[in-house]
């Protein structure tokens, strides 16, 4: 990346450009990323943010290039709490990959949308929109001080209702949003691991990768023991 400058459009492409290589390329296809890219790192990705967070125009054009590097590097540019309702639908229409929902997932949660994006999306019949709100469920989960039990219970509900139904990513993250649930407090542990329990195995297709789904059961049980450890310490301190 040395020698090129920062800040402009043109620029921001020729430096993703740079930094692409062959083997990422062939390991976003393996994670289902087939359109343009140039196969950039998450690593470089964090690299060019650096003097570009923030420009909004900037993001809006790298997004409007249709370039799977270029756009999530604009979902780590554009500034979260600045998100338009109009403009995060409009981006979620171009959603193609799960790789690119994720990385629009973290921007939507970084909104003060977040929630009513959840809401508006989690029974959204695209597969990757779908995938986004129960994504974005997993930061209301860990962040969202302002929503009770019973909000969190419902969607619970919903979760050990439909998950077997859902489509093949949509059914990774509501997983995920139940294991998030399940670290929120005593009462929606309970709560989540029970419902996991009657959930039972939950089939996810992660394609030529070595990515899996985990279990919610065990991977609960490791946040609450690592939750009572930072307690213990923090306790030790006083």
């Amino acid at each position: 990346m040395g020698g090129i400058a920062m800040g402009t459009y043109d620029d921001t492409l020729a430096a993703l450009e740079s930094c692409g290589t062959a083997q990422n390329r062939k390991t976003y296809r393996r994670h289902g990323v087939l359109g343009e890219q140039f196969g950039v790192s998450a690593a470089n990705l964090k690299k060019l943010l650096k003097g570009r967070k923030g420009d909004e125009d900037l993001a809006r054009r790298l997004w409007a290039s249709g370039n799977h590097d270029a756009r999530v590097l604009a979902t780590m540019i554009a500034d979260g709490k600045r998100l338009q309702i109009e403009q995060a639908e409009r981006w979620a229409d171009d959603l193609d990959s799960y790789v690119l929902a994720d990385a629009f997932g973290k921007w939507v949660a970084r909104s003060p949308h977040a929630q009513t994006l959840h809401e508006a999306w989690k029974d959204d019949q695209r597969e990757f929109v779908a995938q986004t709100a129960w994504n974005v469920l997993v930061s209301l989960a860990d962040k969202g001080d302002h929503l009770d039990d019973a909000y969190f219970a419902a969607r619970l509900e919903q979760i050990e209702r439909q998950v077997h139904q859902r489509p093949n990513r949509v059914r990774h993250a509501m997983n995920m949003a139940l294991i998030a649930i399940g670290g929120r407090n005593e009462n929606l542990r309970k709560l989540a691991i029970a419902a996991a329990d009657r959930i039972g195995s939950l089939d996810v297709d992660h394609g030529e990768t070595g990515c899996k789904t985990p279990m919610p059961e065990p991977y609960i049980e490791r946040m609450w023991q690592h939750k009572r450890k930072m307690a213990a310490k923090r306790a030790a301190r006083r």
